[in-house]
């Protein structure tokens, strides 16, 4: 193998790339304004729910109740009669519709727990989930201030001080980022591999390269190491410029170290990439091939979801998937500032992973070049 051939054939793909105005398109994209969305729309957090409120109590507590409901987890709320809820909620004006019952207050004070009403349109499932703890939480909040300066309770015997870790502020756009920009790395080393392979079947330059003095070895290589520096350095930028700075993201580990991770990483995503373009006849095949792959990978890899939530069995087979030690890496240096110490295990997996997937790959892509010569 000739490294000059690996590099030569590395600059075609770049070349290649620099041509293909949709593909340039879909990694500027990827790495920019799909970064922001992901990390600005996540579900997880509640953000300007429609709230209506019935306030047949009229009192000092009730106002007090009504105006603890703000942005920017709820909307302002809306002052309704009873006889107008069912048809909000029916309309889908309103996600909650909370019902205050008359003589509220006294019944407080007198200590009679009395109930409040809480409708909820279950149909935004997340909201519904997330919303009706943070209502709970609003109402105990407002009801404990308001009777305290009336009457004495007794104070409780165990006080719990929470301590929130690396994410002290709880703002979503801080984990949604990285989290995106995970995934697109993977998305996107995937597809730029895949679709150059096939790049080459369809414009029939694959048919010149077999008749060059050129292995498959450095075909593969070359196409992997282009690729790969094509998203590494997008990669880098986008955490750079858009993360870090756009977004204010504070990064608590070496971004270097990071970038080293995500080097070993796409070591093993570009080969895979290979595999389903040799698999793949054509660009539409390589994206339904690409969304069977992309979904499992992501789904299931920690990031968006605990591997700790998920069946044994499951956290089993996805030790094989190199996504589930990049998850690992990526957010143990970004999120928790690790260094290598700590991460090292992460490393060895992504090697023996790209490894492994890197010789299955080329054993099919010579079998591959072998058919059409």
């Amino acid at each position: 193998m000739r490294l000059s051939n690996v590099f030569n054939l590395g600059v075609k793909e770049l070349r290649s790339l620099s041509r293909d105005r949709l593909l340039l398109a879909l990694i500027i994209y990827a790495f920019t304004f799909a970064i922001y969305a992901g990390a600005t729309a996540l579900p997880e957090t509640l953000n300007r729910a429609a709230i209506a409120i019935i306030d047949e109590d009229r009192s000092p507590l009730s106002n007090r109740i009504v105006s603890a409901f703000y942005p920017p987890y709820f909307l302002p709320p809306q002052m309704i009669t009873q006889a107008q809820m069912d048809k909000r909620m029916d309309e889908g004006l309103d996600t909650f519709a909370l019902n205050i019952p008359p003589n509220f207050q006294r019944d407080v004070l007198a200590g009679r727990s009395p109930a409040i009403q809480l409708n909820v349109d279950a149909t935004r499932m997340t909201q519904a989930f997330t919303g009706s703890g943070y209502i709970q939480s609003i109402i105990n909040r407002e009801v404990s201030a308001f009777v305290n300066r009336y009457q004495s309770r007794p104070s409780s015997p165990v006080e719990l001080v929470e301590r929130i870790a690396f994410n002290p502020t709880l703002e979503k756009s801080w984990f949604g980022s990285i989290v995106e920009l995970i995934n697109n790395v993977t998305i996107l080393s995937i597809i730029l591999t895949g679709a150059a392979l096939i790049r080459e079947r369809e414009h029939g330059t694959i048919e010149h390269l077999l008749v060059m003095p050129v292995t498959p070895t450095e075909i593969m290589l070359a196409k992997i190491w282009a690729m790969g520096l094509v998203v590494w350095v997008a990669s880098a930028l986008s955490l750079t410029f858009v993360i870090q700075g756009y977004m204010s993201v504070p990064i608590q580990g070496s971004v270097p170290l990071f970038m080293a991770g995500a080097a070993a990483h796409l070591f093993a995503t570009t080969s895979l990439g290979i595999f389903l373009g040799t698999v793949s006849r054509s660009m539409p095949q390589l994206g339904l091939l690409t969304i069977l792959v992309l979904i499992p990978l992501e789904m299931l890899s920690g990031g968006m979801t605990p591997r700790e939530s998920m069946p044994e069995i499951v956290q089993n087979i996805m030790l094989a998937a190199p996504t589930t030690h990049f998850v690992m890496l990526a957010q143990g240096i970004l999120y928790r500032g690790a260094g290598f110490s700590v991460v090292y295990p992460q490393f060895i997996a992504l090697f023996i992973i790209g490894a492994a997937l890197f010789a299955f790959s080329l054993a099919r892509f010579r079998k591959a070049l072998s058919e059409m010569g």
